[in-house]
């Protein structure tokens, strides 16, 4: 083995070309830790956040980020049983916990690393890692969902919503899905049942038709601002909203109140636990990750300016990074 890597190193906080590719140490391994060969890893709003600055306090620099990991062990701690080098594994790195994905080797404690699902390659693996985790803590932990219940995902054609949709719909729920009317045919693909177009149609009036008034009994949020204000205008007595974005300001919740609604804000957290019930799901051909773009280590920056500015290139799904290898798949800009 030698003693060196290649990885991305964020070296200042700000655009999409603050990134340097470098040569950098090869992590070493604690007693309950593995060290993994990464394959892929993908790209997520979180990550784009860090790099412009707005958890400076947590991430001191310069910092190796990056949250999904797919890959080969190549060296077991002295007090691993549940792994051994060769094994194909896939995980998130712990957020704020260490060095991260972006690199050609990462170390994790061995509670966070589950077996990669046999029928997914390592970039569609490392897709379905830190966006599987946060939708089964969505949807199966915060809000519990159950079969013949309802649920509207905001923002079906992101990397949280593809899964979003799948999950539930594995799960026995009724699923209505916000998106474009260019992207109904292919959220409907997913298992949606309805889907309401967000730019010609007041989804909270649509809910209402559907729903016959009722309302739905579970929201998630995967896009914040009014949507999330706006939420409970959609929900049945008793209902849940989720939320995955963080919010800088008090939000005014007063519909929710009327409808004795429960609130969830999620900040995912990294086991193995979840990794294997997706590996269930999966294996079954209930859950496929959505790519809609792939690029090599060294176009990092491109790659999370395709992810910000992901209107602009209709992407659909995740971007992933071919870490072992050279692939481009990069849908062309729109506008």
């Amino acid at each position: 083995m030698t003693d060196q890597m290649k990885a991305v190193v964020l070296t200042r906080f700000g655009g999409a070309d603050a990134f340097e590719l470098r040569d950098v140490a090869v992590p070493q391994v604690g007693p309950r830790q593995v060290r993994v060969r990464v394959h892929a890893t993908a790209v997520n709003p979180l990550d784009y956040q860090i790099r412009r600055g707005d958890y400076t306090d947590h991430v001191p620099l310069p910092a190796i980020t990056g949250h999904d990991i797919s890959g080969v062990v190549e060296e077991v701690g002295s007090h691993v049983t549940e792994f051994r080098a060769g094994d194909a594994v896939y995980y998130t790195p712990r957020i704020f916990g260490g060095p991260g994905s972006y690199a050609e080797q990462h170390v994790a404690d061995v509670e966070l690393v589950g077996r990669k699902p046999e029928n997914l390659s390592h970039l569609e693996a490392a897709s379905l890692t830190l966006v599987g985790g946060t939708v089964w803590e969505c949807l199966v932990t915060r809000a519990q969902l159950i079969v013949g219940e309802t649920i509207l995902v905001q923002g079906a054609t992101g990397g949280v919503g593809t899964i979003a949709i799948q999950v539930a719909k594995a799960m026995g729920a009724r699923v209505f899905a916000t998106a474009r009317a260019g992207d109904h045919e292919f959220v409907r693909s997913l298992g949606a049942d309805a889907a309401i177009d967000y730019t010609s149609t007041d989804y909270v009036d649509a809910v209402a038709e559907m729903t016959r008034g009722k309302g739905v009994d579970v929201v998630l949020d995967a896009i914040g601002g009014d949507t999330l204000t706006r939420s409970p205008l959609t929900l049945a007595d008793g209902g849940r909203v989720v939320s995955i974005v963080d919010i800088a300001q008090p939000q005014n919740l007063i519909e929710a109140w009327g409808r004795n609604a429960a609130y969830h804000f999620v900040f995912t957290r990294q086991n193995r636990g979840k990794l294997d019930a997706l590996t269930t799901l999966v294996e079954r051909g209930l859950v496929k990750p959505v790519i809609g773009a792939t690029l090599p280590l060294a176009r990092m920056g491109e790659a999370h300016e395709i992810l910000e500015n992901r209107r602009s290139y209709g992407l659909r799904g995740k971007v992933a990074i071919d870490v072992a290898g050279e692939t481009v798949a990069v849908p062309p800009r729109l506008s």
